[in-house]
């Protein structure tokens, strides 16, 4: 049997560094060349690293969380001669004379002593779990883990010490103050970093406009009849509609501010970002050239790149390239919300939940169906005015649905 070390490759893009999200292995695992051994992630993209060769796991280099150098080992498989063989032979680099990269977190833990147990409880959520219904307080119970964590057997010590011993026939239960770890790593972290960037260095210009779009509303009911449920129209695509419409009048909207070369960028092409909530956190695929399209190629595009976000099988040019961003909150919507621009772009507008209400309408009360915009802009560079007739413009449009499919008027013809 022979030793192979594989480093963490060369993920394109100018990667320098990727942070481990999950393995799929531990030592002492057999594993097959092609399986997949890790996630790790970029700036760009959560990617899957497959093993390089056929064998047994030796050891990993770091933890979910963990930044690992491109060119660092990140793991150590037994295999075959032959199996080594070929695949030093297929790697560009010496793998066994790169020294184990350790990570931050076993740093840590060799400098760090064990903290004493204060109330603060340490342990995994299955195990809390257990501990709720067998009513157990888990702070009564001295844990044999690592640091003071309470592991499954001290559990069921406790539940076997509780069978055997007679309860008390008038006794408060009272709950103790249970903290669970979650560390901040992958997709989470690098929305976190942005969203803090975004509202640090943007002063967010927020505007609410209502629209009364029971025109709008019966244009998509009549529609939807004859479409299957998973084709039925959203208010998105008409929303796209009438941006691209309303961008052309407002091309300072449709921009992107390069902070390093201290330069707006302007486009002529409207690329929609659709926020989309996805299990790992929020995503942002694209629907490109979106001023070139049609009402059912908006809404057929917007359902592919979301749902390759939220199966996590969008690819990079699906997630970035966008010029401005749209987001909902479905049946969530609410009345009003403040919607964090997603830079560099210049804008971002919200959909809120449409209600029928009372409203005054050509004089008289009637029931409406009316909807609020919720957006955002970049008040370094774009003024209030621009902001609010921008958002106008959208409302005319959707208020007067007909309008979307027209082509304009030019030079009063």
């Amino acid at each position: 049997m022979s030793r192979f070390v594989f480093k963490l490759p060369d993920l394109g893009e100018g990667t320098v560094e990727a942070e481990i999200v999950s393995w799929r292995v531990k030592p002492g695992d057999q594993v097959n060349e092609e399986d997949t051994i890790a996630e790790v992630m970029t700036e760009k993209a959560v990617v899957e690293v497959p093993a390089p060769v056929t064998g047994k796991v030796i050891s990993i280099t770091g933890q979910p969380g963990d930044r690992v150098p491109v060119g660092a080992e990140l793991i150590v498989f037994e295999t075959s001669p032959d199996a080594g063989a070929e695949a030093a032979q297929a790697s560009s680099t010496d793998q066994t004379k790169v020294p184990k990269a350790e990570s931050s977190a076993a740093r840590k833990s060799q400098q760090q002593p064990a903290e004493a147990r204060t109330g603060r409880v340490l342990t995994s959520p299955a195990i809390r779990r257990q501990a709720r219904e067998a009513g157990i307080d888990l702070t009564s119970v001295a844990g044999t883990g690592p640091n003071g964590r309470i592991v499954r057997g001290d559990i069921q010590a406790m539940v076997r010490e509780q069978s055997s011993a007679p309860s008390p026939s008038a006794t408060r239960k009272t709950r103790a103050d249970e903290i669970t770890e979650v560390k901040v790593i992958g997709l989470r972290r690098v929305i976190a970093q942005r969203m803090s960037e975004a509202t640090r260095n943007i002063p967010h210009f927020s505007y609410v406009e209502e629209v009364d779009v029971t025109a709008l509303e019966a244009l998509r009911t009549d529609l939807n009849s004859e479409l299957e449920p998973a084709e039925q129209l959203t208010y998105l695509p008409f929303l796209v509609i009438a941006m691209t419409r309303a961008l052309t009048e407002f091309p300072q909207c449709n921009a992107l501010y390069d902070a390093d070369g201290g330069m707006l960028l302007q486009h002529s092409a409207v690329h929609v970002g659709i926020a989309t909530q996805t299990p790992d956190g929020l995503k942002v695929p694209v629907v490109r050239d979106a001023h070139n399209k049609t009402l059912w190629e908006i809404a057929s595009e917007a359902r592919r790149v979301s749902e390759a976000a939220r199966t996590n099988r969008a690819t990079r040019e699906e997630l970035s390239g966008s010029t401005i961003t749209v987001t909902s909150l479905g049946k969530l919507g609410g009345i009003a919300s403040t919607p964090i621009i997603n830079a560099p772009e210049m804008a971002i507008i919200g959909v809120n939940r449409a209600v029928e209400r009372p409203v005054v309408h050509a004089g008289a009360i009637a029931v409406r169906r009316m909807m609020n915009l919720s957006s955002s802009f970049d008040h370094r560079f774009i003024d209030g005015h621009v902001a609010a007739s921008l958002i106008h413009a959208v409302k005319n449009y959707l208020e007067n649905p007909a309008r979307m499919f027209v082509p304009p008027l030019r030079d009063g013809g």
